[in-house]
């Protein structure tokens, strides 16, 4: 029998900053995230939530789309810009957004002076695909491995449901 775990999960706030990384999406120059994995930290295998930070002229990842795992975002401070299927709306605190499966293809942006802080979380599943339509690429992951086709060429695979 497993070692069992101790009740709540709780992360404090020098736990969360000291928890903090950089990320940059590597088809994005301008993307760079400051954030923490908050419910991996906390133990969560099947949700995902951050904590993220988006400097002035960031953008958090590639204009992307899911086809499997729905998304979300809480905006906390600050302003930005989401890029959504080709409109662009802007978030300021309190805002939420979502994006049920398959999604449209969306980015945050922050043109504004100050950070925008902002939670994101969605669903972590080992079978992921996702769109990157403005480079015609599309990325796969089964479990730990990742291959990335031409959108152009078609759908390289089944989908699982």
């Amino acid at each position: 029998m497993g070692k069992q775990q101790s009740y709540p999960h709780l992360l404090t706030r020098d736990e969360i900053v000291g928890g903090e990384s950089t990320f940059s999406h590597p088809w994005n120059p301008k993307s760079e995230i400051t954030g923490t994995h908050l419910s991996g930290q906390a133990g969560l295998k099947r949700a995902g939530v951050s904590l993220v930070r988006l400097a002035t002229g960031k953008e958090s990842f590639a204009y992307h789309l899911h086809h499997r795992e729905e998304e979300w975002i809480y905006v906390l401070s600050g302003r930005g810009i989401a890029q959504v299927d080709g409109e662009e709306y802007e978030m300021t605190p309190g805002d939420f957004i979502a994006f049920p499966t398959p999604s449209v293809p969306h980015l945050m942006t922050n043109p504004n002076e100050e950070d925008l802080v902002y939670l994101m979380g969605g669903e972590h599943k080992l079978f992921y695909v996702a769109d990157f339509p403005a480079l015609d690429k599309r990325m796969v992951r089964r479990g730990s491995e990742v291959e990335v086709y031409k959108l152009s060429e078609g759908e390289p695979f089944d989908m699982p449901e």
